[in-house]
């Protein structure tokens, strides 16, 4: 069994003089077997077509190559790939942080907030911070974030539940799958 040192930079499959073994099994551009042959006479054949000879099957014995526009092939790659990332839907999550003390006005923006970003499809990571001798009332904190996940129960659901961190609280919620 013959072992492939092809260098890192060599990423695509084998073209023309690049392709290593004696003989190999050819397909025309018009899709054609033209059966084995060797290598000498593939790449003849593909310059009488104006194409290149393409190593489509290296591990196959012999290697199956095929006479196509390289140039062609790389571009419908690059174009597929391109396609693919387009329809690619990325998760972020965002972040809300709050104060143990906040009042009831600014903890409905939050949570306005909050449920704009679970719809649009994004995790949201929630930290309650506190300052000096409100680490004394942590409870105050876990109170709110568990009002807090009553209240978007519908709309979310918790992943990490309220956890301390130094002299913060976080949870982290995702959207909740339709059922």
């Amino acid at each position: 069994m013959a072992i492939n040192f092809r260098s890192k930079k060599d990423t695509g499959p084998r073209t023309n003089e690049k392709i290593t073994a004696s003989e190999v099994r050819v397909i025309s551009s018009t899709g054609k077997q033209l059966g084995i042959i060797s290598i000498r006479e593939a790449l003849n054949q593909a310059e009488d077509e104006g194409f290149d000879l393409v190593e489509v099957s290296p591990e196959a014995s012999p290697p199956v190559c095929k006479i196509i526009d390289y140039g062609k092939l790389k571009y419908r790659e690059q174009k597929s790939k391109k396609e693919a990332k387009k329809k690619q839907k990325t998760i972020e999550v965002k972040e809300i942080k709050m104060r143990p003390g906040i009042d009831t006005h600014d903890y409905n923006v939050k949570v306005k907030a909050l449920l704009k970003f679970i719809g649009g499809g994004n995790k949201v990571k929630v930290s309650m911070r506190f300052r000096g001798r409100e680490m004394e009332h942590k409870n105050l904190g876990f109170d709110l974030l568990k009002r807090l996940t009553e209240q978007v129960v519908e709309h979310a659901k918790v992943e990490v539940h309220p956890k301390s961190e130094g002299r913060q609280i976080m949870m982290i919620l995702v959207p909740q799958v339709a059922k």
